[in-house]
């Protein structure tokens, strides 16, 4: 029996290169078992508040429920911390804390198996999946914004994202002359044809009205998908948007639980979500978030822009699934996704690669966690 012996959250802190270098946070899990098997898990905490905050209620709470039970029993011990989390909630740290935990413990089941998680899924459904460079824009400069650009088509990205701004009072929806412009760009760089999205900033606090009429003067840079026009909750507002242009809407990458992506995908005003394991409530949940969007022909896109443990999740998520739209990557080298793990998560000619080794499939070095350690 492999018996959880051990619990462990580190919460960490790392320059992000895809944000001028910008600090940002997570929050890792470590699960050992009296068999010696290891699993890892991560929620994307963000802020060093949140981080901490993970730690303690794992620490004080959800490391003592998990404690000598079972570790391959995912689903029973899933659904035992969301019971546990019924006074203190769903959402926020307390999903953060679960999203963590229930990786690793879908890593700890793989590597019992002997199989990928993939396969743990339901099955394994692809062996590799389309790519989407996934960036923060440089709104000021547009020289470098297209050669930015220039580059990830040049590297064989199946499509590019870019969204909000390196400044962010200068993101992505706060002035419209200069977003035309931007969006202009990126189109010319990555030429007619490549998949093209745009996020854009919640500082923009956009009306229905006017998100509409942005989306219709974007019709001429021909997008895969305009994401975050609104907030998620703003059914209506995305129902005007979606009637009047055919574009893909996209939302949901603030939603928590099950219960908010269904009320989102019944809405009949989202064409893709996104669903990110490291808040969801893990694999777990966001394999149940698909399955629930796929019956309502909603498509998903991983929002995976953190560690190479989430990336991984996600892309077994999207591996045993058949809505998924493109996964994103960032597209520099990172220390959360380069130095944490010995196999990095790359892409090649469009496409990601689905780890098929046992688990996650990825090498934690856990010299890095102890360099990126974050104690407040």
């Amino acid at each position: 029996m492999n018996k959880i012996v051990r619990v462990e959250a580190f919460p960490m802190q790392y320059p992000e290169p895809n944000n001028d270098n910008k600090i940002r946070y997570v929050t890792l899990t470590r699960i050992e078992t009296s068999d010696g098997i290891v699993g890892w898990g991560e929620c994307i905490s963000q802020w060093p508040e949140a981080a901490l905050a993970v730690k303690t209620i794992i620490d004080a709470g959800f490391a003592k429920l998990l404690i000598g039970e079972d570790g391959t029993q995912v689903g029973r011990l899933w659904q035992k911390m969301r019971n546990h989390a019924y006074w203190h909630g769903h959402g926020g740290i307390v999903s953060f804390a679960i999203s963590a935990l229930d990786i690793a413990l879908w890593d700890i089941a793989g590597k019992a198996a002997g199989l990928p998680v993939s396969a743990m899924l339901g099955g394994t459904l692809m062996e590799k999946v389309p790519s989407c460079a996934s960036v923060i824009l440089n709104t000021l400069d547009l020289g470098a914004l297209q050669e930015e650009f220039t580059s990830y088509r040049e590297r064989g990205f199946s499509a590019v994202k870019g969204g909000w701004g390196q400044v962010p009072e200068a993101g992505f929806g706060t002035n419209r002359v200069r977003d035309m412009k931007v969006a202009r760009t990126v189109r010319e760089a990555i030429g007619p044809d490549m998949g093209m999205a745009i996020d854009v900033s919640a500082l923009a606090k956009w009306s229905a009205s006017h998100a509409a009429t942005m989306a219709e003067d974007l019709l001429e840079v021909n997008l895969t998908w305009f994401e975050d026009a609104l907030h998620h909750d703003d059914h209506d507002g995305y129902r005007q948007m979606k009637s009047r242009v055919p574009t893909a809407l996209a939302t949901g990458e603030r939603c928590w639980t099950l219960h908010d992506y269904q009320r989102l995908v019944r809405s009949k005003a989202i064409d893709i979500i996104l669903v990110d394991p490291g808040r969801v409530e893990g694999i777990s949940g966001m394999k149940a978030i698909v399955d629930d969007a796929l019956t309502q022909r909603v498509r998903f896109v991983p929002h995976s822009w953190s560690s190479a443990i989430n990336t991984a999740a996600s892309l077994h998520v999207y591996a045993a699934s058949t809505n998924g739209e493109v996964f994103e990557l960032k597209p520099a080298p990172s220390p959360m996704q380069h130095e944490l793990v010995e196999n990095p998560i790359e892409q090649k000619d469009g496409w990601i690669a689905v780890p098929n080794t046992p688990g996650l499939g990825i090498t934690i070095d856990e010299k890095a966690v102890k360099k990126y350690l974050y104690q407040g």
